[in-house]
C-alpha cells in the first residue's frame, strides 16, 4: 500500500506515519518542513499552497491512499490570523483535491476535518448528523474544506471519507495546546526539584472530549480500509465519548506530580468571549463500521507526555548543567 500523509511533521501525522510503516505500507510524509518524527519514512517538503508542486508530488508517488492531515490547526491563532488560516486550509484543500482528481483518481482519501465544525452543538454527545455551526475562523476553514471535498467526490467520483477528530493529545505535541503545556510545566517542575507549581489557565469549566493521538491514528488506518462508494462521502467522529474540564485536567496533572503541590489560578484575560463550553462526540458510527474503541485513558496519555517532556528538556540542556534525574511515566517508544 502506497500511503501519502500530509501534515507528517505534526502530532497525528507523525504517529500515523509510524503506524503505517509498522503495518508494511510504503509511506511518503509531506509537510512544509520535510520532517517525520523518528525519520521512519521518506519525507518531502511540500507547500500545499503551491498547486504545481502538489500535482507533481501526486503524479510521482501515485498513492493508493491519501491521508490529509495538514492544517493550520490553532483556534486561538485563527482569531489573530483569520485570513492566513482560511487561505492555508482552504487553498491547500483545493490544490490537493485537484491533483488527486487528475493523477490519482482511484486513491482512497481520508479527509481529516475537525469537531469544531459543529460549533456549540444542540445535543450531546454529538453525532455526525449535527449541522454545521462553526464558531471560529479555524472551524470555518475546516467546514469549507469538508464541503469542497464532498463536491469533488460527487462531481468526479473520488473515493473519499471524512474523519472528524475531537481533541487529541500525546507525546510530541506542541506546548501551544493545553494538555501538552500542562505536561511540560509538570516535567519542568520535576526536573527542577520544586515542591510547588502554579498553573494559570483560562475558563476552568470548558469541557473537551480527549482521545490519545495513538488511538486517533489507529482510527484513521481503520477508516482507510472501509469500502467506499465512489462519489459519496461518509463522515465519522473520532472521539472518546467523554469530556473533561480544564480544572479536571489540572487535577489529573496534580495526581501525577504528587507530592508536588499544584495551585490552579484562573486568568480572566484568557477567557474567550465566544468559548464553546463543551464538545463531546459520539463514536458509535465509527465503532459499528470498524470495531474501533479508544484504548488509552487520559491519565496514561498525560503521564506519557510528562515523560516525553522530561526527555526533551534533558536533551536541550548544556552538558554539565546539573540536571535533576528524570522520572518516567508509562514508557514511550524511542523517537515518539
Amino acid at each position: 500500500m502506497r500511503a501519502l500523509i500530509t501534515g507528517a511533521s505534526g502530532l497525528a501525522g507523525g504517529w500515523l506515519c509510524h503506524q503505517c510503516v509498522e503495518a508494511g505500507d510504503e509511506v511518503l510524509g509531506v509537510s512544509r518542513r520535510a520532517a517525520v518524527a523518528g525519520g521512519v519514512c521518506e519525507a518531502l517538503a511540500l507547500d500545499l499552497g503551491d498547486a504545481s508542486a502538489v500535482t507533481r508530488c501526486i503524479a510521482r508517488f501515485k498513492p493508493d491512499v491519501v491521508y490529509h492531515l495538514a492544517a493550520l490547526s490553532s483556534v486561538a491563532r485563527s482569531w489573530v490570523q483569520p485570513a492566513q488560516t482560511l487561505a492555508g486550509n482552504v487553498g491547500g484543500a483545493v490544490n490537493l483535491l485537484s491533483a488527486i482528481r487528475s493523477d490519482a483518481p482511484e486513491a482512497r482519501v481520508i479527509w481529516v476535518s475537525s469537531c469544531e465544525v459543529y460549533g456549540a452543538p444542540a445535543q450531546l454527545p454529538t453525532t455526525e448528523a449535527a449541522p454545521y455551526a462553526p464558531a471560529n475562523p479555524y472551524a470555518v476553514s475546516k467546514a469549507a474544506g469538508e464541503m469542497l471535498a464532498a463536491v469533488y467526490a460527487s462531481s468526479h467520483g473520488l473515493r473519499l471519507t471524512c474523519a472528524r477528530p475531537y481533541s487529541h493529545s500525546g507525546p510530541r505535541q506542541l506546548p501551544m495546546f493545553l494538555l501538552s503545556n500542562l505536561s511540560r510545566q509538570g516535567a519542568q517542575s520535576r526536573r527542577a526539584g520544586r515542591s510547588e507549581l502554579q498553573v494559570v489557565t483560562g475558563n476552568p469549566d470548558t469541557r473537551r472530549d480527549f482521545t490519545d493521538v495513538r488511538d486517533v491514528a489507529r482510527a484513521y488506518r481503520l477508516i482507510s480500509a472501509l469500502d467506499v462508494t465512489p462519489g459519496s462521502m461518509e463522515i465519522y467522529n473520532v472521539c472518546s465519548g467523554r469530556s473533561i474540564s480544564t480544572s479536571e485536567q489540572v487535577e489529573t496533572l496534580a495526581r501525577l506530580l504528587d507530592p508536588i503541590a499544584v495551585d490552579h489560578v484562573v486568568d480572566p484575560a484568557r477567557v474567550r468571549a465566544t468559548e464553546v463550553m463543551e464538545l463531546r462526540g459520539d463514536h458509535a458510527k465509527l465503532t459499528a463500521a470498524t470495531g474501533w474503541q479508544p484504548g488509552i485513558p487520559l491519565e496514561r496519555t498525560m503521564a506519557d507526555m510528562i515523560a516525553w517532556w522530561e526527555r526533551e528538556l534533558a536533551g536541550s540542556e548544556p552538558k554539565g548543567a546539573g540536571r535533576q534525574p528524570a522520572r518516567s511515566g508509562t514508557p514511550v517508544p524511542p523517537g515518539r
